[in-house]
């Protein structure tokens, strides 16, 4: 999935993912997308743990940015983001996200999203089902 019009759009101006440090990666699969997140004093605890806030962030924020790149000229909203967090992640080290369509109809895409550290251990896994909103 090529996700560099998303790219341009988020980059353009200040906003969640931008602030959070997170960069979005374009797949050769039709029905998946990725971005990474490097933990630091944007997005982690005060304990020096990713915020687990932080993760379903860039959960609900790649699978945006994936039914985006789907389906231009509408504006993808989640409308629900539930998520187990499964292991820490401490500061210093990248997660990546991993988003996967599971569904993909006219007005709800529902995606599933691994997040892993730089080890490829499991972090955190998320659904987000998103509202496809047509532009008039």
């Amino acid at each position: 999935m090529n996700v560099d019009r998303i790219k341009q759009i988020i980059e353009s101006k200040p906003n969640l993912s931008t602030a959070l440090g997170m960069e979005f990666i374009s797949t050769p699969e039709d029905d998946t997308c990725m971005a990474c997140m490097k933990v630091d004093e944007r997005n982690r605890q005060p304990f020096g743990f990713l915020s687990g806030g932080a993760s379903l962030a860039l959960a609900e924020n790649v699978a945006g940015v994936g039914s985006s790149a789907l389906c231009p000229g509408c504006a993808c909203v989640g409308i629900e983001v539930s998520g187990s967090h499964v292991k820490a992640v401490v500061e210093g080290d990248t997660v990546t996200a991993y988003a996967r369509m599971l569904h993909r109809g006219s007005t709800l895409h529902v995606w599933n999203v691994d997040i892993k550290d730089t080890a490829g251990d499991l972090i955190s896994n998320v659904r987000v089902t998103n509202y496809i909103i047509k532009q008039k």
